[in-house]
């Protein structure tokens, strides 16, 4: 069932989305090779809580961590660890959530580790590209796979496959809310979008194939041939003025 939101509703979830922001420039400003994931991770929450948020992530089915780290061809949802070390030429994918008086924010960036490959840099612009694309759809009136379709369009037509396992989602009261938003579909199909509808738009996009596979950590998702992913989310409210991204500070 997808439950819109009210007006007060959509307020809180813009201080959970201010949160969750704050938290994800602050992590994207120490990324450095030789940092480690886990310290990233301490940054994150110590800026969540900070602000009176709690970290969403953490806890979630038994996730261990406030941030999800994943580095080149790992998709989303990898671990922090102390013994992962940032490297020159990476590139690294970082998702964070935040609760705020029992409302979620969540957004998600890939940034770069100092200098990195032309494909790489190709890579992380053509998905922000995609993730504009689909927020530009996101009004009330259009159907849910115009914002997929639009995402779609921009990473394939810069050579680019987006993975169809994993997708967006509803937001709210809960992490994940009816409706699924994928990356993926068809113009005009699906339910038709209203005013108080708040989603999460998250393209993951990989250099090469569409396939993925999750590792025996049973969170860690990573691309099947070994090449990049990148991941760039925001969580956007379908207002009558249009679409509203809460994710920013």
């Amino acid at each position: 069932m997808i439950v819109r939101k009210s007006q007060a509703e959509i307020e809180i979830m813009r201080e959970a989305g201010r949160v969750s922001a704050r938290a994800l420039r602050l992590v994207g400003e120490a990324v450095a090779a030789g940092v480690t994931t886990a310290q990233l991770d301490d940054i994150a929450e110590s800026a969540i809580r900070a602000d009176g948020g709690v970290p969403a992530f953490k806890g979630y089915h038994g996730f261990p961590k406030t941030l999800c780290t994943s580095i080149n061809n790992q998709v989303v949802h990898g671990i922090p660890s102390e013994m992962i070390k940032l490297r020159e030429g990476d590139i690294l994918s970082v998702d964070v959530g935040a609760i705020v008086d029992g409302y979620y924010g969540d957004n998600a960036r890939t940034f770069p580790v100092g200098r990195v490959s032309e494909e790489a840099i190709r890579l992380l612009s053509a998905t922000k590209a995609s993730l504009d694309a689909g927020i530009e759809q996101a009004r009330a009136g259009h159907h849910l796979f115009d914002i997929g379709a639009a995402v779609q369009a921009v990473a394939e037509g810069a050579g680019f496959s987006v993975v169809r396992e994993y997708v967006g989602h509803g937001i709210g009261r809960s992490m994940h809310e009816d409706p699924n938003v994928p990356n993926y579909g068809t113009p005009g199909k699906g339910p038709r979008l209203e005013v108080g509808m708040v989603i999460a738009i998250e393209p993951m996009v990989n250099a090469g194939g569409a396939s993925v596979d999750a590792l025996p950590d049973g969170w860690t998702v990573v691309t099947r041939d070994g090449r990049l992913s990148a991941h760039f989310e925001h969580t956007v409210a379908i207002t009558a003025s249009g679409p509203v991204v809460l994710t920013v500070e």
